[in-house]
């Protein structure tokens, strides 16, 4: 627990965010408390956190708690929270498929899951959504192996491929429906595993080859963007999303680069430098959808894998979508990341304010 001596932390890199990971024994139970100490180790509310392990960016103000399990068949508990930079919120209203690659790694650096000679199966429950995910990390002599010769757009260099494999049997389409309407914009709704609202960039405006920070640096686009974020909350399951950062906010453009199709993400103030992994596996799965606002835009949106266009590269989605009996479409999603552990050792959080 949180005292004069710190608290036992890990920094790792997860797909393209950086997070600090704790020991659910470690951090305390009550979820105000839990808020306030992240809130002090991270540096927030500060827009350069520069008290704090954040690093001024929602890809650096990231934690993850993760605990053994009490369910069947379940190896860890994965709960991710997300510390907004310059507001004292810390939200637990969606996952971080990023950071989830690093879960499997962290649980076995701990003791959470015995390691293997060879591989070790990790099977981790999202807290935050109740869907698994399921991966194999590389254990050669019982040890944790993060070299390798795989490598990810947005991340420099090569590291050890992690693959993760998430299926769920909640609906694709919150609302029932492809296509909804909201301030005169027609909008896809979609979830395969991140809450998201597929939008055309052109009604916006935007070419879908700009830089985050020129996107950024439109206020109107801003507004116009969270009106509708605002309104589709309720209308996704998620309530009152105000002081979240659910849903992610998607511009869908035609491909430039070879890819499926090109997207610019807001997240929801700031954009994206490239995409989440169930971001991505939420809008392949949305393009794959006859009648879904960017499937018209997209080419090959059926491949295997489909590949996202981002600022910084592409990003390859294995997704798999199926229009069941009850009329609803349903999706899974297998995608490969790569983690690196930074630090491990001991956090000094902030005295309280």
């Amino acid at each position: 627990m949180a005292g004069a001596d710190g608290i036992r932390c890990m920094l790792m890199r997860g797909g393209t965010s950086k997070g600090a990971y704790f020991v659910a024994d470690d951090v305390p139970r009550d979820p105000a408390e839990r808020d306030d100490l992240m809130l002090r180790i991270m540096g927030s509310p500060d827009p350069a956190q520069i008290d704090g392990l954040g690093g001024a960016h929602p890809l650096t103000s990231k934690v993850a708690i993760v605990s053994r399990s009490d369910e069947p068949d379940i190896d860890v508990d994965y709960l991710f929270l997300q510390v907004v930079v310059d507001e004292p919120v810390v939200s637990d209203a969606q996952t971080c498929g990023n950071l989830l690659a690093g879960v499997g790694p962290f649980a076995i650096e701990r003791g959470l899951v015995e390691a293997r000679d060879g591989e070790t199966p990790v099977r981790i429950r999202m807290l935050n959504t109740g869907d698994v995910a399921s991966t194999r990390i590389r254990t050669p002599g019982g040890v944790v192996e993060y070299d390798g010769d795989f490598s990810i757009d947005g991340v420099p260099g090569i590291s050890c491929a992690i693959e993760l494999r998430i299926g769920g049997d909640s609906p694709l389409l919150p609302t029932g429906r492809v296509v909804d309407e909201i301030a005169g914009h027609n909008v896809t709704l979609i979830d395969n595993g991140m809450p998201v609202v597929l939008l055309r960039a052109e009604e916006f405006a935007v070419a879908g080859d700009e830089a985050p920070h020129e996107l950024e640096a439109r206020p109107e686009l801003a507004r116009a963007i969270e009106e509708i974020r605002l309104q589709a909350g309720p209308l996704m399951g998620l309530g009152d999303v105000a002081a979240q950062t659910v849903p992610k906010m998607f511009l869908l453009s035609p491909p430039r680069a070879g890819g499926a199709i090109s997207t610019r993400a807001f997240i929801p103030s700031r954009v994206h430098t490239s995409i989440g992994v169930l971001m991505a596996a939420s809008v392949a799965a949305g393009i794959r959808i006859p009648g879904a606002v960017g499937s018209d835009l997209a080419v090959r949106a059926d491949a295997d894998p489909t590949l996202i266009e981002h600022p910084t590269g592409s990003f390859p989605a294995r997704v798999a979508v199926e229009q069941r009996a009850d009329g609803r479409w349903y999706g899974t999603s297998v995608s490969e990341r790569t983690a690196r552990k930074i630090f491990d050792g001991t956090v000094f959080p902030r005295p309280r304010l």
